[in-house]
């Protein structure tokens, strides 16, 4: 009994401890792997976060908003009495990123011309009848300025949109673009202006005028 046993164990090998420090070094190894896969994703996860963040927050400091009413000066008896030019008041949001306001049109002795600049800041005029991609408009600055064109924190710029041409006397008629041509904006007319930045979202400003034109009119 005694030599049969020894003989069903004789030919069993047990596990050397060379074996078992290799199997947990490989343990190890794939434990790492997995670790670092793992503390990859999520960093990246993270900085893709951050850049989220980051990039919203410099796009809402890159917007502008509205201060103040809208005003609309009514023109003259060669355009029907119609809204000749609509005036406004900006100012960046979170005092934030500067924004670049250069015109295309300035006023120049009591006419208006083109400025000869190049304007990031795009402002488009929407009606039910037309749409004017790209108006005319003009730059002007109150209270504290650092004589440029750049909208900086505390600073306040006052936008004159032309829907018609000025030539310092009277208003006339334009053509398409960037001016309204054959259309007016009468009593009871809805329009859309909408101010884009070079960064930052639009800024619309949407009015109705009244049902009788003014020489000036506060439309809120």
């Amino acid at each position: 009994m005694t030599r049969n046993l020894f003989k069903i164990h004789r030919g069993q090998k047990g596990i050397t401890g060379l074996e078992t420090a290799i199997i947990l070094i490989a343990f190890v190894v794939v434990a790492a792997v997995f670790a670092y896969t793992a503390l990859s994703a999520g960093l990246f996860s993270t900085q893709k976060g951050q850049e989220a963040v980051y990039s919203g927050l410099k796009e809402a400091q890159s917007t502008m908003e509205l201060k103040g009413s809208v005003i609309a000066y009514k023109g003259d008896a060669n355009i029907d009495n119609s809204v000749g030019k609509i005036e406004f008041t900006v100012s960046s949001v979170l005092n934030g990123e500067p924004i670049d306001l250069t015109p295309p049109y300035v006023l120049s002795s009591g006419n208006l011309t083109t400025s000869g600049l190049s304007n990031p800041t795009i402002i488009s005029y929407t009606d039910d009848s037309v749409t004017i991609t790209e108006c005319a408009w003009t730059i002007d600055w109150v209270g504290y300025h650092s004589s440029d064109y750049i909208l900086e924190d505390r600073e306040k710029a006052i936008i004159t949109v032309w829907l018609h041409h000025y030539d310092g006397s009277d208003w006339a008629d334009g053509d398409n673009p960037p001016f309204l041509s054959t259309n007016t904006v009468d009593a009871n007319d809805t329009f859309l202006l909408e101010v884009k930045g070079a960064a930052g979202a639009v800024l619309p400003i949407e009015r109705t005028m009244p049902a009788r034109l003014d020489t000036v009119m506060d439309l809120h």
